[in-house]
C-alpha cells in the first residue's frame, strides 16, 4: 500500500493516532522552517522538499533534528539573498542606497513628530513610495520635505511657521539638527533626489523593499546609550551603530553568496552621509569615532571584494 493511498492513511491513523499526531506536529514545524525560503521557491519546491523531510524523519519524531533545522534556515537565507540579486545590479544598488539615506532623513525628523507632524508624515510617505518603487511619487514628496528640513537647519521658515528650537520626544534629548549643518542636510536630500531621477529614467521599475526598513527608522532615530568613553558634543548612539554594522554585515554576506556588487554600491552611497557628519565634526572626533568609521570602512571593503571570491573546485 502506497503512502498516497487515502484508505491506507486512514488505517494508519486509526491504528496509531499518536503517530499521526507526531507526523502532523513535525510537518507543522517543517513548514515554519520553510518560511525562510522565498515564496516563489516554496510554491515550486516546497511540497517536494517537505515530502523528503517527512520520509527521512525517524518514526514518532515531533521536532526536527537541530542540524536539519539549521540547514533549512541557512539555505532559506541563502536563497533569499540570491533571489534578490536579479536584474540590474547598479539600479538595484542605487535604489538600496537611496532607501538607506531616506531612512536616515526620516529618522532625523521622527523624534520631533509632535512639533512637525505634517512634515514627518510627508517624509514617511516619501519613504513609503521609495520602498514600493514609486520613484516619481517619491520625488516631489522628498523635495518638499527637503526644502523644509534645510530651512529648519538654517533657522529659516519655509511653507509654515515652526517654533525654534524644535524640542524632541523620548527618542532623543537634542534639538532638531543641533549636531548638523544646512549643507549637510541638503546633501542628504540631494543624494535621494538625484537617485530618484536616475531610477525614474530607467526602463525597469524599482523593486519593492522589505517592510523591515520601518524598524530601522525607529532604531536610527533613537539616541539610546552612547558609545563614548569620554565627553564629546558629537555622540554616537549604540542603537544606530548596531543597525549600521548589522546592515553592512548583511551586505557583505549578500555580496559573498550572490557574487554581486549591488550591496557595495548601496553601502557606499549611504557612507557618504556618514562621512559628511564626520567631516563636519572633524575637530570633535575621538578614538571611538575613528574606530566606528574604521569598522564601516572595513565592512564596505569586504562587501566590495566579497563577490570576487574564488569558486571551490571539487576534485574527482
Amino acid at each position: 500500500m502506497t503512502a498516497l493511498d487515502p484508505a491506507g492513511a486512514r488505517a494508519v491513523t486509526a491504528l496509531d493516532p499518536a503517530g499521526a499526531q507526531a507526523v502532523t506536529a513535525l510537518e507543522r514545524r517543517y513548514r515554519r522552517l520553510l518560511l525562510a525560503y522565498p515564496r516563489n521557491y516554496r510554491r515550486a519546491h516546497g511540497d517536494e522538499l517537505l515530502d523528503i523531510l517527512l520520509e527521512s524523519a525517524a518514526p514518532g519524531r515531533r521536532i526536527p533534528v537541530l542540524r536539519e533545522a539549521w540547514g533549512l534556515l541557512v539555505g532559506g537565507v541563502r536563497s533569499r539573498i540570491v533571489h534578490r540579486a536579479t536584474g540590474s545590479a547598479w539600479e538595484d544598488g542605487l535604489h538600496l542606497g537611496v532607501t538607506a539615506v531616506a531612512v536616515v532623513n526620516l529618522a532625523a525628523l521622527l523624534p520631533y513628530t509632535g512639533a512637525m507632524p505634517l512634515w514627518t508624515v510627508l517624509s514617511a510617505l516619501a519613504l513609503l513610495a521609495i520602498l514600493r518603487g514609486w520613484t516619481r511619487t517619491a520625488f516631489p514628496l522628498t523635495l518638499l520635505v527637503g526644502v523644509k528640513a534645510v530651512g529648519m537647519a538654517a533657522g529659516r521658515q519655509f511653507f509654515d511657521l515652526t517654533l525654534l528650537p524644535v524640542h524632541p520626544n523620548a527618542l532623543t534629548d537634542r534639538s532638531l539638527y543641533q549636531d548638523s549643518d544646512p549643507y549637510l542636510v541638503a546633501g542628504g536630500y540631494a543624494i535621494v533626489l538625484i537617485g530618484l531621477v536616475l531610477l525614474a529614467s530607467s526602463r525597469q521599475p524599482a523593486r519593492a523593499r522589505s517592510w523591515w526598513w520601518w524598524a530601522v527608522v525607529v532604531l536610527a532615530a533613537w539616541a539610546g546609550p552612547e558609545w563614548m568613553t569620554e565627553d564629546t558634543s558629537f555622540p554616537i548612539s549604540l542603537s544606530r551603530l548596531a543597525v549600521e554594522v548589522t546592515l553592512f554585515g548583511l551586505g557583505t554576506l549578500g555580496g559573498y553568496l550572490a557574487r554581486d556588487h549591488r550591496w557595495a554600491l548601496g553601502a557606499g552611497i549611504y557612507l557618504l552621509v556618514d562621512f559628511g557628519d564626520l567631516t563636519l565634526h572633524s575637530e570633535e572626533l575621538t578614538r571611538q569615532h575613528l574606530a566606528y568609521t574604521g569598522i564601516l570602512i572595513v565592512l564596505l571593503a569586504a562587501t566590495a571584494f566579497a563577490p570576487f571570491r574564488q569558486r571551490r573546485h571539487c576534485l574527482d
